[in-house]
């Protein structure tokens, strides 16, 4: 349907046929005209792909135990508009038992596992959510060690910058669409490219480093990089996510906050003094509000520690950005060895 014939539809309409594209389309909608922009982008459309329950978390706990890694996945899906379930994936076993901490990514409503974490691989996993079953996906061109990963547009990059001891920078992708890898731009940085969490952001994959309070920009058009400092405090891997390309990093000190591209600068998100300092934090979109997860002792001293979720809306004005956080919901309870350690958003 072209754009024009579209804008006739009445909002109620459009939202509804909307809901049923997948969202990895929205921002190449948003691209298409001011219409489809505002329609992609209102918390109505969010609503009506709550009530089809089109949108999950995936949500995974590490339990380290006599040096050996074992993941624990949970997921948190819609049961009804207001209301999620927090429940164990018992299916989503890996297949690779030699490979104990792969790259792990989402795009759209599958996960892909990309081996190489300690010996170097070209082997890739690929987890469907609406199946619940493991297939392998096609090799990559070269064998990986110690890489970052990124999803830009229908593609995902792998991005390496250390092995056999020696630096060394390549990229490849793999384009979603026709199944295909290809030689991607080398990065243009010296050092490793080792990193402790990735994102996305104005088609560049971001490596955000604890060790040295530093974040590389990767453009993948290019392969230049641009490195920026990160606030002087403590942050986890699961800490960080992009919503509407705007990178948020969560910190006990100063709270939830947003890189402002426009001047290079960290910003406190407005409103959100009310927001428990916490620690050991999971991010990540959640039918277009960001879902916030933390765990805390439910009895001081327990074996247990509880995992707690508030849905924030961020709306954002010539001021800055400004969150409006619901309250908190328990939504079960984990081990206190548990650490998080991946938070994906997976949707249809």
């Amino acid at each position: 349907m072209a754009p024009s014939l579209f804008s006739s539809l009445h909002k109620d309409i459009a939202w509804r046929i909307l809901a049923r594209v997948p969202k990895r389309s929205y921002p190449v909608l948003a691209c298409v005209s001011k219409n489809l922009r505002s329609l992609v982008r209102s918390p109505e459309i969010h609503k009506i792909r709550s009530l089809l329950r089109k949108d999950s978390l995936y949500i995974c706990f590490m339990h380290k135990t006599n040096g050996v890694h074992t993941p624990h996945w949970f997921t948190l899906r819609r049961s009804t508009e207001n209301s999620n379930h927090f429940v164990s994936v018992v299916d989503l076993a890996f297949p690779d038992p030699n490979e104990p901490m792969p790259s792990i990514i989402a795009c759209g409503p599958e996960i892909f596992f990309i081996s190489g974490s300690f010996v170097p691989s070209s082997t890739v996993w690929i987890f469907d959510s609406r199946t619940g079953e493991f297939r392998q996906g096609p090799s990559m061109n070269e064998e990986h060690l110690f890489k970052s990963v990124g999803l830009v547009g229908s593609k995902i990059y792998v991005v390496e910058g250390y092995v056999n001891d020696e630096i060394h920078h390549q990229a490849e992708s793999f384009d979603v669409k026709t199944q295909t890898w290809e030689r991607a731009p080398s990065p243009e940085l010296e050092g490793s490219f080792l990193a402790t969490a990735n994102v996305s952001l104005d088609r560049k994959v971001c490596k955000l480093m604890a060790a040295g309070d530093v974040a590389v920009f990767y453009d993948t058009r290019d392969g230049s990089c641009e490195v920026f400092d990160l606030p002087k405090d403590k942050w986890w891997r699961t800490g960080v996510c992009v919503m509407d390309n705007v990178m948020y990093v969560y910190y006990a000190r100063f709270g939830l906050m947003w890189y402002d591209t426009g001047v290079k600068l960290w910003r406190v998100v407005n409103r959100l003094d009310g927001l428990k300092k916490v620690r050991g934090v999971a991010m990540a979109e959640y039918y277009g509000k960001m879902a916030f997860l933390w765990r805390e002792y439910g009895v001081v001293g327990g074996a247990m520690k509880e995992v707690w979720c508030r849905m924030i809306a961020l709306e954002r004005s010539e001021e800055g950005i400004s969150g409006t956080a619901e309250s908190g919901q328990l939504m079960g309870s984990v081990p206190r060895g548990f650490r998080l350690q991946h938070c994906l958003s997976v949707s249809e």
